[in-house]
């Protein structure tokens, strides 16, 4: 083979190589693409959740005001309701407890 040949075949090869690396490139760069639109969709996503959860502290507060009062009245309801369903006896036990088997 002449010098010649060499050269040219040197060129094509180099020519090719560098062909075969942009299109790779370019796939990349494709992917990379899908990747940062994900990615907003996500961080979109991520901050909106975030504003929703400022709030959370605030709605803590109010709701475990509200509880402890449930806690002060449920038990007085609950005996109300006991007494006067007559689903308990006067010393507290349940009435199917108290109530002798029939045998």
């Amino acid at each position: 083979m002449s010098t010649a040949a060499l050269y040219v075949l040197s060129v094509v090869v180099v020519v090719a190589l560098v062909a075969v690396l942009g299109i790779y490139l370019l796939a990349v760069a494709q992917g990379l693409k899908a990747i940062v639109s994900t990615l907003a969709e996500v961080t979109f996503g991520a901050r909106a959740v975030e504003r929703q959860l400022r709030a959370t502290p605030d709605n803590l507060r109010i709701v475990n005001a509200g509880l402890t009062d449930a806690i002060a009245l449920l038990p007085a309801l609950s005996d109300e309701l006991d007494r006067r369903s007559g689903s308990r006896t006067d010393d507290g036990r349940a009435r199917a407890e108290a109530a002798p088997d029939p045998v």
